[in-house]
């Protein structure tokens, strides 16, 4: 009789833990979806990757993803000066900046960070960070770079010399 009733109560305790409890999602706006500079309220839609104006219906284009590579660690022209964002004033010049790390400087950031980042990057204004230095932003948590005369980021140069 005993074994029977512990084994009922196991299975009860194993049966009651195992469900999760998920809390259900409200429609409404969120803080983190609104487009910048816009009084209405947004919701983004779960089958498409656009946000709605939840008065009018009209799709709004969302804002900026972020940072894009223009030219990554090995020299390679990854974003062609026709797809950079016109009313941004950049003046990328890239047969000079299109050259790629070292074989020592990336044997140097492979030992160190395990990876070889970007060394060019378009950051929208949004997203880069003024200081008394000069306007930077900070790519996947952990590289820091600096806008310079032509509107681009450039890698700090403290992470390959």
């Amino acid at each position: 009789m005993r074994p029977l009733i512990f084994v009922i109560i196991a299975i009860t305790a194993l049966s009651a833990c195992s469900k999760k409890s998920v809390p259900s999602k409200t429609s409404g706006s969120k803080s983190g979806s609104a487009v910048p500079n816009s009084s209405s309220n947004t919701v983004t839609g779960k089958k498409e990757n656009t946000i709605v104006d939840s008065v009018n219906s009209v799709p709004v284009a969302p804002p900026a993803a972020g940072a894009l590579i223009v030219i990554d660690g090995y020299g390679k022209i990854l974003t062609p000066a026709g797809k950079l964002p016109a009313g941004a004033n950049l003046k990328p010049d890239y047969s000079t900046m299109a050259r790629a790390f070292t074989p020592q400087q990336q044997a140097n950031l492979k030992a160190r960070y395990k990876t070889i980042p970007p060394k060019v990057l378009y950051v929208p204004d949004a997203y880069a960070i003024k200081s008394l230095k000069g306007t930077h932003c900070v790519y996947k948590k952990k590289f820091w770079y600096w806008k310079k005369e032509d509107g681009l980021f450039y890698l700090d140069q403290m992470y390959y010399q």
